[in-house]
């Protein structure tokens, strides 16, 4: 058994934009588009292909679905964020749900390839100790044959977005989704990642067998996919979503996806711009209201700077405090060289102070 963090195929990458000219140059639906004649060789990595046209419909679904689960959450009120709190409680929600829906997306495009198994279930893997302190004291490259009992003691679980194994390669591909990898920066917690997913890739193939009807691999490969495409290391398992076809030996696949991510993005936007829309309105009637009552007949106008006071009272106010030559330097009569009384000083938790 082989595990290591996935690398590409011999061969020139297919970049995104190639790919996104295959499948929208060919929305025909005939007997040519679904076996692919015509298709430019250059273009063509893989036997299996899919076009957007073909999954359109399946795919406008996801994000309709996803779209309501955004729209749907109650926010909880903020005495910060005020009329606010909706937008930030949108925010929040499309970052948990994009995540889910590039999951989905992927599922139903992998599905292109026949042999392709996506397990996206009950995907608990534990976190054996002897894994855990295999990938903690030594390279990854030195690890390759290692293949450790699924039941043995473990420390925790590791839950993958999605296991995809496959079949014709006895390959299984351990992802995990994440619309942006920008948020992680240089901290340790994409280390951590990395480590308990090496950790889960060494009890897999014994998991596969005992769980999943005696699916075997010989193959176990990690993969970070990073939904914004930023630029990749494969050698540390880091992937761009457009270089997806390669992990799913489809052609069509990132364009697919990035399609979805647009149509997505112009969703959330609209549905951001009506929430802002109405948080404004809710100011703008308050600051109108305000206004309206400050200038209404019979009321007095605010003083900002405290209370209204007549001309008269001002000079006066003023001629007191000019004659004030003096200063009462009463609090300074006492002797000074008096010690001052011990006092006890209580230390401890705080309490609320008692009532007279």
């Amino acid at each position: 058994m082989s595990i290591i963090t996935s690398t590409l195929p011999t061969g020139e990458v297919l970049r995104s934009m190639a790919a996104e000219a295959s499948v929208f140059s060919h929305r025909s639906r005939g007997l040519s588009a679904r076996i692919g004649i015509g298709e430019p060789a250059v273009l063509r990595r893989h036997p299996h292909i899919v076009r957007f046209a073909e999954v359109e419909a399946d795919l406008d679904l996801l994000i309709d679905r996803a779209i309501a689960a955004i729209a749907d959450g109650e926010p909880i009120e903020d005495e910060i964020l005020g009329h606010y709190v909706h937008i930030a409680s949108l925010v929040r929600a499309v970052s948990f749900r994009e995540g889910k829906l590039l999951e989905q997306a992927v599922e139903r495009l992998a599905k292109a390839n026949p042999d392709i198994t996506v397990l996206t279930q009950s995907l608990k893997l534990p976190l054996v100790k002897a894994a855990l302190e295999a990938v903690s004291g030594n390279d990854w490259e030195s690890l390759d044959g290692v293949k450790l009992d699924c039941e043995a003691p473990a420390k925790g679980s590791y839950t993958p977005d999605l296991i995809i194994v496959n079949r014709a390669r006895h390959t299984a591909y351990i992802l995990d989704l994440k619309r942006s990898l920008a948020s992680y920066g240089d901290t340790s917690r994409l280390e951590e990642l990395k480590l308990r997913m090496m950790a889960s890739a060494m009890v897999l193939p014994d998991w596969l067998y005992k769980h999943h009807k005696r699916m075997m691999v010989d193959t176990v490969e990690v993969a970070i996919v990073d939904g914004a495409s930023r630029p990749s290391d494969h050698a540390t398992g880091i992937w761009a979503l457009s270089e997806i076809d390669d992990l799913l030996e489809i052609d069509g696949v990132a364009a697919c996806m990035a399609e979805l991510r647009l149509r997505f993005g112009r969703r959330v936007r609209q549905l951001l711009e009506a929430e802002a829309r109405k948080a404004l309105g809710v100011v703008a009637t308050a600051a109108s209201d305000a206004m309206h009552a400050s200038t209404m007949p019979g009321k007095p106008l605010i003083a900002l700077n405290g209370a209204a006071r007549s001309y008269e009272e001002e000079q006066a106010m003023t001629a007191r405090d000019d004659d004030d030559d003096h200063y009462d330097l009463g609090c300074f009569d006492e002797n000074e060289d008096d010690e001052p009384e011990p006092v006890r000083i209580r230390i401890g938790f705080a309490r609320r102070p008692h009532r007279h």
